[in-house]
C-alpha cells in the first residue's frame, strides 16, 4: 500500500545469542561509542549490531508524504555510517552486523528493534543532556528518550 517496499530484517538468531546494540538516530557513530560496545561484548563473547535511523519527517493530511522521507542521499549516508562501524567492528575481533530503518519514532523504533534482537545493552553516541521541558522537542535528545523507555542498560557515550 502506498508503495512500501517489503523489508526483510535480520535474524535475531538462536536463543541464548548475546549481542550488543549500537544505535545512532541520524549522527555519525563515534570512535567512544564503539569503543564501548566492544568493552561490553569482548567479555560475554557478544555479536554487535548496528541500527541507523532514517529520520522521517513527518506526514501531511494523515497521509505519507513523499517530500518528508529521507531522500536517497540520506538513506546512503545511513548506509555509510553502518558500513563503517561494521568495518571498526571487525577490526577489533568481533562479529558485526547491521541495518538502516526509515521512521519518525526513533525512541520506539530501537527500542522494539532492541527486544526483538534480544539484545543485552544498547550502546549510543549522545550530546550533554539538556532539560527534560526542552529536550523533549530536540532531535539530539533522542538517546536520552531511549534510556528512558528501554527496559535493558543503555549506555550513552557523550563527546
Amino acid at each position: 500500500m502506498f508503495g512500501r517496499r517489503r523489508v526483510v530484517l535480520p535474524d535475531p538468531g538462536p536463543p541464548g545469542t548475546r549481542r550488543i546494540l549500537i544505535a545512532t538516530e541520524g549522527r555519525p557513530i563515534s570512535k567512544g561509542a564503539i569503543a564501548k560496545a566492544a568493552e561490553l561484548a569482548k567479555p560475554i563473547g557478544a555479536a554487535v549490531h548496528i541500527l541507523a535511523i532514517a529520520r522521517v519527517h513527518g506526514v501531511g493530511f494523515a497521509l505519507p508524504t513523499p517530500g518528508l522521507y529521507p531522500n536517497k542521499q540520506e538513506w546512503q549516508e545511513r548506509r555509510d555510517t553502518v558500513a563503517h562501524a561494521i568495518e571498526a567492528l571487525k577490526g577489533r575481533g568481533l562479529q558485526a552486523d547491521g541495518h538502516v530503518l526509515g521512521t519518525r519514532k526513533a525512541t520506539k523504533r530501537i527500542v522494539g528493534e532492541a527486544e526483538r534482537l534480544g539484545c543485552d545493552a544498547i550502546v549510543m553516541g549522545a550530546d550533554p543532556p539538556r532539560s527534560r521541558f526542552v529536550g523533549d522537542f530536540m532531535w539530539s535528545q533522542e538517546p536520552y528518550r531511549v534510556q528512558r523507555r528501554a527496559r535493558i542498560p543503555v549506555h550513552l557515550v557523550t563527546e
